[in-house]
């Protein structure tokens, strides 16, 4: 079996976790003109129609507030599919998805317009022959979350039709979910007040990447690793999301969040959370839930007087990026000449359990950074004597397991080894996986998983209530910290480097990865 395969089989741990059936639903995209339905989630929907992943009755809706005709948001659909699909789109798949495709427009807070929108679902029923299980995906901005959430209840749109013989309803929410800890526990109680938790799929795209799952494959399918998975064998953590990009034009929500919020509360936290649990007793949504919130909430909270001990932030001033001359931060349009919103990011955390004592946990991310990359660095302790220092063995290191995310998604393991010859000297050399070689497949997009693990009702991969508030517990420490120090300026680094030089200094005895 290669590295990473699951076989659902003979491993008790995983058994059944491909198994759920996938029932003939109704997705409802609000927000379907958006960038992020048009980049993702409508391409996801052709996809999974290729592979035969939906079930034999699929409707799609799309609610917005521009006003336009069923036939012109199916164009509008397709074009869309045509242009960011990850294969070329096949016609006939693609004409038996948008066929009946229905378009409801509407202000989020229009009662009217959910009025409309209950007969266009009770015309997708009619049309099945039963009640379809309903899929809301709220592709839009966050404040509306509320009030879209609110309205499906006022209208009844929150609970089956026919509970006795099935049509579940479910409802996606995409980040940010939630502004500090206050913003989430407000969110989680107005979201509850209309669905039940199990109703509730918190998406964070980072989950359904190939290689985020491959880790707790990594960990829990191969016995070569747990043995030194802990503080005897490992020495420290590194977790890098790097982007060459800018702010673009969203300077109007970056101002708002910043590095922090816009990757570290989620995307980061998850990535940690799932390389440092404790084993589940089984891939059941709430059992491997239950041991992320568990290693989530050992994480030491820093003292906001004590911040800056713990972490780094810092702007991007003016430089090149692929040849290419770029403004800094403060020169990006829409942002104050003021701004001291941070486009980087580095923290030290540590976990307070039997597991993880005493290894630090280093996080970094930015924008405009030397190029983009995800992984995650464990780097074991050295060996205790190295008996082949006096034949000039230079260059040896200690062993490191390396996790590639984006943009190669892989697996690489360095090994010291003899170099050839007479003498006895090391180097070390790596042991390499990569997704794109190792199988005849595409790998599919993040978004297809989650999709059609929302349709199965399988919430393994989504984040649970009580796991948001231990996030924004985490983060909202930091945030206090860096409010309440309005004084020292914000350290600045050059575009198209490898961040600011205050960075080093939370690392202990080692340095980061280069980029």
């Amino acid at each position: 079996m290669a590295l990473g395969e699951l076989d659902t089989d003979t491993n008790p741990l995983i058994a059944g976790l491909e198994r759920l059936p996938v029932r003939s639903t109704a997705v409802i995209i609000f927000g379907a003109t958006g960038d992020l339905a048009g980049r993702k989630l409508l391409p996801a929907l052709y996809n999974l129609a290729h592979e035969g992943s939906l079930p034999e009755h699929i409707e799609l809706a799309g609610v917005s507030r521009g006003d336009i005709s069923d036939d012109a948001f199916r164009a509008q659909a397709r074009e869309a599919i045509e242009t960011f699909s990850r294969r070329p789109p096949n016609p006939e798949v693609l004409d038996g998805l948008l066929e009946n495709a229905r378009f409801v427009s509407g202000s989020f807070d229009d009662p009217d317009m959910y009025a409309r929108l209950g007969q266009t679902l009770a015309g997708f029923d009619e049309r099945a022959g039963q009640p379809l299980n309903r899929i809301f995906y709220l592709s839009t901005a966050p404040q509306f979350f509320p009030v879209i959430i609110g309205e499906l209840g006022r209208h009844g749109l929150n609970q089956p039709t026919h509970p006795s013989s099935g049509g579940d309803v479910r409802v996606v929410i995409e980040k940010p979910f939630g502004y500090d800890l206050a913003s989430a526990l407000a969110q989680n109680e107005a979201v509850q007040a209309v669905f039940a938790e199990s109703q509730i799929f918190r998406i964070d795209h980072y989950l359904g990447k190939e290689t985020v799952q491959n880790l707790m494959a990594l960990r829990f399918a191969n016995a070569l690793f747990e043995p030194v998975w802990n503080r005897n064998f490992i020495d420290h953590v590194q977790i890098t999301a790097a982007e060459d990009l800018g702010i673009g034009g969203r300077a109007g929500y970056y101002e708002g969040a910043g590095a922090l919020r816009d990757l570290v509360q989620n995307h980061m936290l998850q990535l940690l959370a799932l390389l440092a649990m404790e084993p589940p007793t089984s891939f059941e949504a709430n059992r491997l839930r239950d041991e992320k919130v568990k290693v989530l909430a050992s994480i030491v909270p820093p003292d906001p007087t004590r911040v800056h001990e713990m972490s780094v932030r810092a702007q991007y001033g003016p430089g090149t990026v692929a040849g290419v001359n770029v403004p800094g931060y403060l020169e990006e349009p829409g942002v104050a000449p003021d701004s001291r919103t941070e486009t980087y990011t580095a923290l030290k955390l540590e976990i307070s359990n039997w597991r993880w004592a005493g290894v630090p946990f280093y996080l970094r991310t930015g924008k405009r950074l030397a190029r983009k990359l995800t992984e995650i660095a464990v780097t074991l302790k050295p060996v205790p004597h190295l008996a082949f220092q006096s034949e000039g063995s230079l260059g040896v290191q200690p062993n490191q397991i390396i996790l590639t995310v984006q943009p190669d998604e892989g697996v690489s393991v360095s090994l010291g080894a003899k170099i050839p010859g007479t003498r006895m000297r090391i180097r070390p050399v790596n042991m390499e996986f990569h997704y794109g070689t190792s199988f005849l497949s595409e790998s599919p997009e993040a978004y297809e998983r989650l999709i059609l693990d929302a349709m199965r009702g399988d919430a393994t991969l989504f984040t649970r209530n009580d796991e948001i508030e231990t996030l924004w517990g985490i983060i909202d420490p930091i945030l206090a910290g860096w409010a309440a120090d309005t004084d020292t300026p914000i350290p600045t680094y050059i575009a198209g480097s490898a961040g600011p030089a205050a960075a080093d200094t939370l690392l202990r005895d080692t340095r980061w990865r280069r980029l």
